[in-house]
């Protein structure tokens, strides 16, 4: 799994990865905010209904 670091490097990659497998994930699911990164895994755990853990496992 990425640490944080190794996930802000690689954001636009794995932000396409999401979008192609979860077709309903908008731009604004995915923004990316420095110091708003729990707000944005919040979103995207209820609007997938998977944990932060099982939506990392992809950019494995």
């Amino acid at each position: 799994m990425p640490n944080s670091t190794e996930l802000r490097g690689n954001w636009d990659e794995f932000k396409g990865k999401l979008k192609q497998k979860y077709g309903q994930l908008t731009d604004d699911d995915l923004a990316y905010e420095e110091g708003k990164e729990d707000e944005m895994w919040g979103k995207l755990e209820k609007k997938l209904g998977k944990a932060k853990k099982e939506i990392l496992s992809l950019f494995e």
